[in-house]
């Protein structure tokens, strides 16, 4: 009998794991959460589709190792509404106007209409103050784009746990903005080349 070999791919978890981690320590890390904003989109617009969420996706990773071999996950079925498209809609709509608000709280203490905010928003709710970060060795508005993107990286990623314990493992790509927006960026594609 012949064993599945492991890939590189599989283990791509490890690296939101040390992204969640690094970001802990030191804030300025969280820039490095760009990549996982951009990176799908780069391979849907190059017309490979969701190949990203069903291949690469750490955190999809991430939520299928904890709730299938750490049996974390309740392992229910999904409700409808949080497939329905008006929720994930919705959801994405909610979510880029969460991050535009992140930029212009960037863009205010680029100007200097307003001072570094060293904190990070959990649940776009809930303030932990971060203040053990030295982070004088650059601009402020860099630190602040930090601290309000791993906000949203780190959201994210308690609203994919929360949701892959109470049903299924990766119910979070059900309703994820990413992969709301890969699909309609595949939908357009797919519509265009008709």
């Amino acid at each position: 009998m012949k064993k599945n070999k492991k890939k590189i791919i599989d283990y791509m978890w490890i690296i939101s794991c040390i992204y969640l981690s690094l970001g802990l320590f030191n804030i300025l890390f969280a820039w490095l959460g760009l990549l996982c904003f951009s990176i799908p989109l780069i391979i849907s617009l190059s017309g490979r589709g969701k190949k990203y969420c069903n291949v690469y996706c750490g955190r999809g990773q991430l939520l299928d190792l904890m709730g299938n071999k750490l049996k974390m996950s309740r392992k229910k079925d999904i409700p409808s509404f949080l497939r329905s498209k008006w929720f994930r809609y919705g959801f994405l709509t909610f979510f880029m106007t969460m991050f535009v608000l992140m930029l212009f709280n960037t863009y205010m203490v680029f100007s200097e209409a307003s001072e570094l905010q060293k904190f990070i928003k959990i649940l776009w709710t809930f303030k932990l103050p971060w203040n053990w970060v030295n982070t004088s060795m650059v601009s402020p508005w860099v630190a602040q784009f930090a601290f309000g993107f791993y906000s949203i990286m780190l959201t994210s990623t308690i609203l994919g746990i929360i949701t892959m314990i109470l049903y299924k493992p990766r119910s979070w790509c059900v309703y994820c903005p990413m992969g709301t927006m890969t699909q309609l960026i595949s939908k357009s594609k797919y519509r265009s080349n008709k």
